[in-house]
């Protein structure tokens, strides 16, 4: 894989970790008046955004050509790392990062899991991310001729995984 791929997959994972961040704060100020800080980490990034994106890259990504597909793709992946991941959470770890019988516009909702709202959401974040983060991102490496990018994506992402790795730690203690 060449550097410029791997930056691109880099500044993916920590970007959308932080757009999701944003998303959160604002969603949250929305709907409880006042502004949390959403994430379970340190750093103002929440991890399962940056995975899904990721998924979303290299699925619906093969899809480019038809944004439709892109949507759906975007909303089906989202959705079910969504599920599985609050479901396995819970279950293995006994740990509730999100709960949508909590939170407004919940309907069709799975468990506290997943809803309707969230997973039109994604898909919408998806067609973001394919149709404008990514050739952003892209056109932005192509002029980066010194591969500074790399270097800067590379210790943010270090930084990502380092602070979640914290995170475990500290709920295993």
């Amino acid at each position: 894989m060449t550097k410029k791929k791997l930056t691109t997959i880099f500044l993916i994972f920590v970007l959308c970790g932080i757009f999701g961040f944003i998303y959160e704060m604002l969603f949250y100020r929305i709907d409880l008046g006042y502004f949390v800080k959403r994430g379970s980490t340190f750093g103002p990034w929440i991890p399962i955004y940056g995975f899904g994106a990721l998924l979303i890259y290299f699925i619906a990504g093969k899809f480019k050509n038809k944004p439709i597909l892109v949507f759906l793709v975007s909303l089906v992946v989202s959705g079910l790392l969504e599920l599985i991941s609050g479901f396995i959470l819970l279950k293995a770890f006994h740990l509730r990062l999100w709960n949508y019988y909590e939170e407004i516009l919940n309907f069709g909702n799975i468990g506290g899991f997943v809803c309707l709202r969230s997973i039109l959401t994604f898909g919408l974040f998806g067609l973001l991310l394919i149709y404008l983060i990514t050739p952003l991102i892209e056109k932005i490496i192509l002029k980066d001729k010194k591969n500074i990018l790399f270097i800067i994506s590379l210790l943010l992402t270090i930084i990502f995984i380092l602070d979640n790795i914290i995170f475990w730690i500290i709920i295993k203690a």
